[in-house]
């Protein structure tokens, strides 16, 4: 996939398997929603941009209880690869894997502002703008802030794949 593809193949689906490394050294696999934000910026309830890192391009957040397996995972090593795929047909496989290194946030403002987000895209149906939250459910995410962190996927290396324009050679 080109970038372009790659962007727009992101901006669409919904769900990333995040790979971490568990305690026994094996591959922790979990699902998450996420969202896309611009390069270098974490945007907090009020809208303001504050500057997180230089790498290009949209970067995956996410966000998880903080006391899951999946993040005392990253606090020994914050590795992980995330995989985004869709396909049911092997002429249909399409997908992103990223290498990053993630950066755990705790702050209440950022992971509330989050999880705000991440709820509205996922209330939208799949390829719709997100949708306002009626203030019940922005109560819910931001009670359930204070249980959990956001996790920001900074990339290293991506590969991807596209099935589709194999036309039937494989």
């Amino acid at each position: 996939m080109s970038a372009a593809e790659a962007q727009e193949f992101l901006a669409r689906e919904r769900t990333v398997v995040c790979a971490t490394i568990g305690p026994r050294g094996w591959p922790h696999l979990m699902p998450l929603w996420y969202v896309l934000r611009a390069p270098g910026a974490a945007a907090n309830r009020a809208g303001a941009e504050t500057s997180t890192t230089d790498a290009p391009g949209p970067q995956l957040w996410s966000w998880t209880y903080a006391a899951s397996q999946k993040v005392r995972n990253l606090e020994r090593d914050s590795r992980a690869t995330l995989q985004v795929e869709t396909g049911e047909l092997y002429q249909e496989l399409r997908g992103v894997m990223f290498e990053c290194e993630v950066r755990i946030h705790r702050e209440l403002e950022t992971v509330s502002s989050l999880g705000q987000e991440i709820l509205a895209r996922n209330a939208a149906p799949r390829g719709e703008p997100s949708v306002e939250l009626p203030a019940e459910a922005a109560a819910v995410v931001e009670q359930q802030a204070a249980k959990r962190v956001g996790l920001q996927f900074v990339e290293l290396r991506r590969s991807t794949w596209d099935h589709r324009k194999l036309a039937g050679v494989y």
